[in-house]
């Protein structure tokens, strides 16, 4: 019963944060810790809900993605103000290679509480510098992001291979201080979401195979539900809060989480 409510937790955690400028793989780490639930099958539990916060958006913006594949069969990217699928392309290449050649380093020296901490405080430092950062916006919408524009928000989406970074708080930072709006950064971050995590979610889950067994399944669809479910309401609502909300502020939650976590856990 224990790890059932454990997984009904963790799925929440997943849903609510994954798109949201505060680290979810941060958040899953510091809550498996306090919860208990730790190990290989913890960790494999983990890569499965993500499925589900990718799936989530994937419906939301299966429209866009729908007129992407259509130009991009008829290879029409004539349409300068529109996003197509070079700039999904450019902005996944950098965190891919990264995380191909860094991934054991990755997984074995990052993975803990205490370099999620250092990434929260960091990342928040980034996100406040980013949002303080009077550049001239050229892309108020993400229609209106060029190519350069998307491979330097892909360098930035490096940053979130360390956990505690977060991967829209790095990639909206990097989209501010490359002159988009904070709105058309968010969008092209939930975005590029779904290609990136669906191939790092593949990648992971199939170095976790061994650990995929029948006895586990319940809390894995436990889990992928409730990620999904929270992380459709989590997306709608971000997207209207960051056409009001500042970013410090999400900087600010982050420096009191890790205060929290550091006096709780060290």
């Amino acid at each position: 019963m224990y790890d059932i409510i454990s997984a009904i937790v963790l799925g929440l955690l997943e849903g609510l944060t994954e798109f949201l400028p505060v680290s979810s793989t941060g958040h899953l780490i510091l809550a498996g810790h306090l919860l208990g639930f730790e190990g290989k099958a913890a960790d494999t539990f983990k890569i499965v809900i993500q499925l589900g916060a990718v799936l989530a958006v994937f419906v939301l913006y299966f429209k866009r993605y729908m007129d992407m594949l259509k130009n991009l069969l008829k290879f029409d990217f004539s349409d300068k103000n529109k996003l197509n699928a070079i700039h999904l392309v450019l902005a996944m290449i950098p965190a891919l290679v990264v995380y191909l050649v860094f991934k054991d380093v990755i997984k074995n020296e990052l993975f803990g509480p205490g370099p999620v901490l250092i990434g929260l405080v960091v990342g928040g430092v980034l996100m406040i510098v980013a949002a303080r950062a009077k550049r001239r916006v050229t892309a108020e919408e993400s229609d209106n992001i060029t190519y350069r524009q998307a491979f330097g928000i892909g360098m930035f989406q490096c940053l979130a291979l360390w956990p505690g970074f977060s991967r829209s708080g790095s990639t909206i930072s990097g989209g501010l201080l490359l002159g988009t709006s904070q709105k058309a950064a968010a969008d092209f971050t939930f975005m590029i979401s779904v290609p990136v995590m669906l191939g790092a979610t593949v990648l992971d889950m199939y170095d976790s195979r061994e650990y995929l067994t029948a006895d586990d399944m319940t809390l894995f669809v436990i889990g992928f539900i409730a990620a999904f479910v929270v992380a459709m309401i989590a997306v709608v609502t971000f997207l209207n809060l960051i056409k009001r909300l500042k970013l410090e502020w999400f900087a600010l939650y982050r420096f009191v989480l890790a205060i929290v976590f550091y006096l709780f856990l060290m």
